[in-house]
Order: C-alpha cells, then structure tokens, then sequence
C-alpha cells in the first residue's frame, strides 16, 4: 500500500486541499474531479497507480476541503477555478503531467491546456466532455438558466444540489448498485450542505455556458498539438453521452476509446479496470517522451 499524504497549498490567495502519493520523481498525473465531488473520487484509484506515478488530486475551490469563499471574495466561474488550479501546480512544482479530467475537472483542465500547451503531457477524460453531441437532454433545465438566467430557472435547478439527485449520479446506469460505496456520495452531501455552497455551485452551473462556448477552442487545441489521449468511459452516463467520447477521434484520431458498463461515476464500479488502462497509457505515453 502507496502512502498518501494530505496536504494544503496557497493560490491565489486561496487555500487548496490536496491529496498526493508516489515518489516525487516519477511521472506526474494530475487528478480533477467534478462535480459535485472533490478529491476523494480517486481514493481508490491513486493507491493502484502510486507505485509508478506521482498522482495530485487538489480539492477545486468551493469543493471538498478547499476554501468556500463567498461569492464577494470569489466569482465562481471555469475561468476563475481553472486559474486558480493552474496557480497551484506552479506552486507545488508541477511543471509538465498528465491530467485526468472528469465532468468539471475536463473544462478546468482543458483551460489550462490551452493557456500552457508545453506543459500538458497527455489527458485521460473520464467522462469529461469537449464536443456538443457529448451533452445530454439531462442539461435541458440547465440550458433554459443559460438562455434565461432568472431567479425563477436558479431556484428550479436547486434539486440538482440535493442528497436525491447525488444518489441518481452515484447509481443511474450501475447494474449493481451494491459496489457503490457510500462514503463518496456521503462526503460529497456534506460538503454540498455548508453554508455558501448551493449559491456558489449555482453560479457555475449558470458559467458553464462558457465552457460550451470554449469547445471549438478545446478541439482546435486536441488538432494542432495531438496530445495523446485516453477516453474511459461510463457509457450509461446520463449526462454525458458515449458519442463524447467517440468525438476525440475527430480532432486527434490517435485517441483510444474504453467503455465500460457503469454510469457517471465510472471509478465507483471499475477502478481496477480503468487503472489498467491508465497505467498502459501513460507507460506508452511517458517512455515514449523520454525516448
């Protein structure tokens, strides 16, 4: 067993929880949650891959451990959370890696890719999506807050925030909902609960129109720089679509697609299986650069 290490960093001005294990020279993988979780999605999977890797997998702000600044102090929008995360790996010393992304963690990620291209060494999207045919109807109620952001389409989206909704995400397209452990779920109600959170995840649920607005951005990025990329994939996702993941084809024809039958949450049900596939990827991947 890897030992991991809890820590916290300054950026920004903001304090970001992180969690990290692996020797510090080794390759690096940057791990972005979604929403509405935080670093502790990949409590299963960093103790498989540590023992090659050195995996980092900070708290976005407004999320997990990392601070909740008031919507004062802080606007909350992709651009902002993607700044700040930037800021981090800067500070902690992390200079080119791989980055998982997944669900908000794909546009905070992909805005650093394009800002800072040398340092991105492959992506692994984990239901992190950059094309249009990737978005669900289940973004309908969201789309009509884009279209009309009024206090009446806010407060119809607060049932997104709720223990209801986080149970669905957790369970939606999983054949055994027995190997969903519920601490994920569990910690992520917690955090959603503080005061402050709903408005602030209000707020980017309205921004992320941005991010749909930055996807001709993202692929014209996957098109000049090829990045080696690796899709795996929940195909029972009720938000973002298997024709998401297909889609890297387009833009970098080299991607390699995994399904596997399970929903949002693919690390929940198949951990060792996607941790396989990381672990084959970034081998190729990383040996291949030091060539």
């Amino acid at each position: 067993m890897e030992t991991i290490h809890y820590r916290t960093a300054e950026s920004a001005g903001l304090r970001i929880s992180y969690r990290e294990a692996g020797r510090s020279d080794a390759p690096i993988l940057l791990l972005l949650h979604g929403f509405p979780s935080a670093g502790h999605m990949f409590r299963d999977l960093i103790p498989l891959l540590a023992d090659s890797f050195r995996l980092v997998a900070p708290d976005l702000p407004g999320f997990g451990q990392s601070d909740l600044p008031s919507r004062q102090e802080f606007e909350y929008t992709f651009d902002n959370l993607a700044e700040v995360i930037s800021r981090f790996t800067e500070v902690i010393g992390l200079k080119r890696f791989a980055i998982y992304i997944f669900d908000y963690g794909a546009p905070v990620g992909l805005r650093i890719a394009l800002k800072h291209p040398e340092r991105i060494a492959a992506i692994i999207s984990q239901n992190g999506n950059a094309y249009e045919e990737g978005l669900s109807e289940g973004w309908n109620p969201i789309r009509a807050y884009w279209r009309e952001p009024s206090q009446a389409n806010r407060d119809a989206l607060r049932t997104f925030l709720s223990p209801e909704t986080t149970l669905f995400q957790y369970t939606h397209g999983v054949a055994d909902t027995s190997l969903v452990s519920p601490d994920g779920r569990s910690l992520d109600d917690h955090y959603l609960a503080r005061p402050g959170a709903h408005e602030a995840q209000l707020d980017l649920l309205l921004n992320y129109a941005s991010n749909v607005a930055l996807y001709p951005d993202f692929q014209a990025y996957f098109r000049k720089h090829q990045p080696p990329i690796l899709a795996v994939w929940g195909e029972n996702d009720p938000f973002f679509l298997p024709l998401g993941a297909k889609a890297f084809r387009r833009d970098n024809p080299q991607a390699e697609i995994h399904f596997y039958p399970t929903g949002h949450f693919a690390l929940e049900t198949h951990c060792q299986e996607i941790a396989a596939a990381i672990r084959d990827f970034l081998a190729r991947v990383f040996d291949l650069q030091r060539a």
